[in-house]
């Protein structure tokens, strides 16, 4: 089950969120949206551990995390 949701086409690729991270799987995406911004991505949601520190470092707070 996915815990964190990202809003892509809002991501500006700021990458706060993957400096939050203390499990190092919030990265940055190899694909850009619609904006041209390569946007933060999880790559491993079975280690996600539900902390929300990358939705509380999101300045633009397009991230969601449940629990």
């Amino acid at each position: 089950m996915e815990k964190v949701t990202i809003e892509i086409e809002r991501c500006k690729g700021c990458g706060l969120c993957t400096t939050a991270c203390p499990k190092g799987i919030m990265v940055m995406g190899k694909e850009p949206n619609a904006k041209g911004y390569y946007h933060a991505t999880v790559s491993d949601h079975s280690q996600c551990i539900a902390c929300a520190l990358c939705a509380r470092m999101c300045p633009d707070c397009i991230i969601r995390v449940v629990k």
